[in-house]
């Protein structure tokens, strides 16, 4: 019965549990639903008579997370079966499943993975029958990177809340378990059970070009608390929770999918800082830990990264700070981890060190057959891979796969975007919106005496192809609040006739509001707001991502941080200006000063009201 066979009427297939049961004898009254935070021992005799009966190819699949492309497990779009074959050397996910034996899949928006809601449920549905097919058959563990804001990879209909940052500028811990409850519960209802958030990094360094945003701000026992809370929330509904990306990805200025990172923080000021929200975590029962890809020498000379450093992930993570869950690679296909050693050894690597189990590798094929090997010629023992799989087996247990891997339409309808999921993501990025500068009082704008607005700035593209441009979202938000509102996209980087199109349009506007994106000093950004004050007209800048940008906009008189360009922010940011709502927010990272970074311009907890 092939996943497909229901895509067309947008009912997910219940198929029989009986394949399920035969495969998993005697488990099913060890799993429990959303269960407890650790299997009690007779479940781990009961998961490692499983693990007794694998073959060793069995088990080196088990340890391996992949990417596949397609919407569906057994009749993908001819495009993605040829992406399949070029990448993988498979047509499906279902081949996939066979050939390797992965014991988990990822989704991504570019795979084609997630194009809606019942999409997503059959998909994860006909991996799952796929899996159980083949003799010796169990659950896979279905993950996606849903941190929501700047990284999300289910889109709408589904429910889009604030991303991380934003969350920190509300400081709410009831917000942030509300968002891993309403957001855990639709992964739920789609078959996606292992969520790769909440990033547990501590923001300290404006120039991090991987986090920022991402994370929840730069203080550490602010971010752990958010931490923990929405730990809680995911895992009280069923879905396993990722902290990341540790021992910490906070304080760098190179990006680990590009480049390999240093962190340069002493031992004292890990512990002080990096540390806190990671043990937050656990102590929340965190499920699973996302490994970063970069040096930290006070930690591991070696110069290997964290990934595949014995002495940070056995001697700290689960040494020192107790930790005996699952401990993920992040994509093993970054540049971080590639750096010093070849594809083949990455794997291996990353097992001694002691991960559990290993992110979309760029050559499955290489990297299942480098483990195999390492455990054929004696680097590695069955024993060691052993103890992966019972991690990764409990927490299946754990989270009820063995008894229930299947979802339904009903389960999609009655969860995915309803609109009290989508009224509370409202209400919380209501509280978000950060009020940085207002001279003169100038906002909120009144319908009356800047009744004609002309938005103008950046549109980048949206984070799940699903929201945006934020020009538009912007612009349609002030209409519907009363004011005749007009885009003009002006992009990251404007040109001299772009920007002269800006003026010109300025003009005729009783205010302007431009969405600045990364701003930096002599960008073609700030020659854009330089020109568009030149006018005498009133501007109103939101920060669309970092909001650092207002160290680089000190003539302009009204100044917002949104934190994301997704439309939930970029709504509530409008509703701010308009004065249907009053700014609530509180800066959770320093702004320090354009021309003296030194020197703090805004510290954390700043944020002005009327």
């Amino acid at each position: 019965m092939p996943d497909s066979s229901t895509a067309s009427t947008g009912k997910t297939a219940r198929p029989s549990r009986r394949t399920v049961l035969a495969a998993t004898a005697g488990l099913t009254a060890a799993a429990a639903v959303g269960g407890t935070a650790h299997a009690a021992p007779h479940d781990d005799r009961r998961l490692r008579a499983v693990i007794s009966r694998m073959t060793l190819e069995e088990k080196v699949g088990q340890l391996f997370v992949m990417r596949v492309y397609g919407h569906s497990a057994t009749a993908p779009d001819q495009a993605d079966i040829d992406a399949n074959l070029s990448e993988i050397g498979v047509r499906t996910a279902a081949e996939l499943i066979a050939r390797y034996r992965v014991g988990g899949i990822i989704y991504f928006a570019w795979a084609h993975n997630t194009r809606d809601p019942h999409q997503i449920a059959d998909l994860s549905n006909g991996i799952q029958r796929a899996s159980h097919e083949q003799s010796r058959g169990l659950p896979v563990l279905v993950s996606t990177d849903q941190e929501h804001g700047i990284v999300c990879r289910v889109g709408k209909p589904a429910t889009l809340f604030p991303g991380a940052m934003a969350i920190g500028a509300g400081g709410s811990r009831a917000d942030a378990r509300t968002l891993g409850r309403l957001s855990g519960a639709e992964l739920r209802a789609m078959g996606i059970r292992q969520d790769y958030s909440p990033v547990a990094d501590v923001n300290v360094n404006p120039a991090n070009p991987v986090i920022g945003v991402r994370s929840f701000g730069a203080d550490p026992d602010a971010v752990a608390g958010l931490v923990a809370a929405e730990v809680k929330g995911y895992q009280g509904s069923g879905v396993a929770a990722t902290a990341k990306h540790f021992p910490g990805h906070g304080d760098t200025a190179v990006d680990s999918h590009t480049g390999f990172p240093v962190i340069t923080h002493s031992r004292a000021v890990w512990e002080g800082l990096d540390a806190v929200p990671f043990r937050a975590a656990i102590r929340a029962g965190i499920d699973s830990v996302m490994t970063a890809h970069l040096q930290f020498p006070a930690l591991d000379d070696s110069g290997d990264p964290a990934t595949l450093s014995h002495p940070i992930l056995t001697g700290i993570l689960r040494g020192e700070l107790g930790y005996d869950g699952v401990v993920v690679t992040d994509s093993l296909g970054m540049e971080g981890v590639r750096t010093k050693y070849g594809d083949d050894r990455v794997p291996v690597l990353a097992l001694k060190a002691g991960v559990d189990q290993l992110l979309n590798p760029p050559s499955l094929e290489v990297a299942w057959n480098a483990v195999l090997n390492a455990v054929r010629t004696g680097e590695l023992t069955e024993s060691r891979l052993d103890e992966s799989i019972l991690r990764i087996l409990r927490l299946k247990a754990r989270l009820g796969l063995f008894d229930a891997p299947y979802v339904s339409a009903a389960d999609v309808d009655r969860t995915v975007g309803t609109a009290a999921h989508l009224a509370a993501a409202d209400r919380m990025a209501e509280r978000t919106t950060t009020l940085l500068v207002n001279e003169d009082r100038l906002l909120p704008l009144s319908r009356r005496t800047h009744h004609r607005l002309l938005v103008a700035g950046a549109d980048p593209a949206s984070p799940s192809g699903t929201t945006g441009p934020p020009t538009g979202v912007l612009a349609a938000a002030f209409t519907e609040l009363g004011f005749s509102a007009t885009a003009l996209s002006t992009g990251t980087s404007p040109s001299a006739a772009t920007i002269d199109k800006a003026v010109a349009a300025a003009r005729d506007a009783d205010a302007v509001v431009v969405a600045t994106y990364n701003v930096t000093a002599g960008s073609a950004q700030q020659t854009l707001v330089r020109r568009l004050l030149e006018t005498g007209r009133p501007v109103v800048a939101i920060a669309v991502r970092n909001p650092y940008d207002v160290a680089h906009l000190p003539s302009v008189p009204a100044v917002l941080a949104a934190y994301s360009w997704t439309d939930i922010e970029l709504r509530a940011a409008a509703r701010v200006v308009a004065g249907r709502v009053g700014p609530r927010g509180r800066l959770p990272v320093p702004v320090q000063r354009a021309d003296d970074p030194a020197q703090v311009l805004f510290p954390i907890g700043y944020g002005l009201r009327y």
